[in-house]
């Protein structure tokens, strides 16, 4: 079975709901694809997602409420066939952890043209405009993790 792991910084906002939200998609279509999330910061290790973005999962029917955070390791290369980075920061983080070439061809950025913006510090609308955000390329993960 394939293997993702979307990663933002925290692992509290934007990492948990592509989770969850890939998740869902992957049941949707009735394939079977391991998903997980992590923060390249330590900042929440343990913590549940943020209230936020639980709200718009739930109004989704995208139950992220069991989610703990977690901090991105070296040992994940092993572990994920795709690790699906947020921004450019998450990228760079990430990519300085990568061991080798194999490594490094692993990690995508979730949108391509895009950050997928850090909505923490801003209101609901831009958890919920997040959300969309992430669901709109669902489809495509998925789709990609089983070539």
């Amino acid at each position: 079975m394939k293997r993702v792991l979307c990663v933002c910084l925290g692992n509290i906002c934007r990492s948990p709901l592509a989770e969850g939200i890939l998740k869902a998609k992957a049941q949707e279509l009735q394939v079977s694809v391991g998903i997980a999330s992590a923060g390249t910061a330590g900042y929440h290790i343990g913590s549940r997602a943020d209230k936020r973005s639980e709200k718009v999962g739930k109004r989704y029917n995208v139950d992220i409420s069991n989610h703990k955070a977690q901090k991105f390791k070296a040992e994940h290369f092993d572990e994920f066939d795709i690790i699906l980075v947020m921004d450019q920061m998450n990228y760079n983080d990430v990519s300085s952890l990568a061991r080798n070439s194999e490594d490094l061809k692993k990690i995508k950025l979730y949108l391509i043209e895009e950050d997928v913006e850090d909505p923490y510090y801003g209101e609901e609308d831009g958890f919920e405009k997040m959300y969309h955000i992430l669901e709109s390329k669902a489809e495509h993960w998925i789709r990609t993790a089983l070539q």
